[in-house]
């Protein structure tokens, strides 16, 4: 598993490596007396997902752009200042949102690293 890091200057970017160090201690421990199932159909697509490498600027601009960096789904419904329900952010239950959010990181650690541009517009 490839490890990158960026040198992004905005307040969230603690938040972003945190999550992606934390998501990658979760997928590398397994529970003792615990097996990962044999079963996952869905495994070959977040693989191919987790193997995709950006190497070109409009692409890592356009993965940055389409993937929202938050939960767009997310919501608080108030009336008169006051709050009547609010929705949960529901990515979480999209199975290749880890994928997808790494492809995002991999995609804003590129155009900071090697291209040296200003990413604190995607965040």
């Amino acid at each position: 598993m490839k490890t990158s890091h960026a040198t992004v200057s905005h307040a969230n970017a603690s938040q972003i490596v945190w999550a992606v160090q934390k998501t990658s201690a979760e997928v590398l421990s397994v529970p003792q007396g615990e097996s990962q199932s044999s079963f996952a159909p869905l495994q070959p697509i977040r693989q191919w997902l987790d193997a995709i490498e950006v190497q070109n600027p409009a692409t890592a601009n356009l993965l940055c752009r389409v993937i929202p960096s938050r939960c767009p789904f997310e919501r608080t419904v108030k009336l008169f200042d006051r709050t009547l329900f609010s929705i949960p952010p529901l990515c979480k239950l999209n199975p290749f949102y880890e994928q997808v959010v790494g492809l995002r990181f991999r995609a804003l650690c590129y155009l900071a690293d090697e291209c040296h541009e200003d990413v604190s517009h995607y965040c």
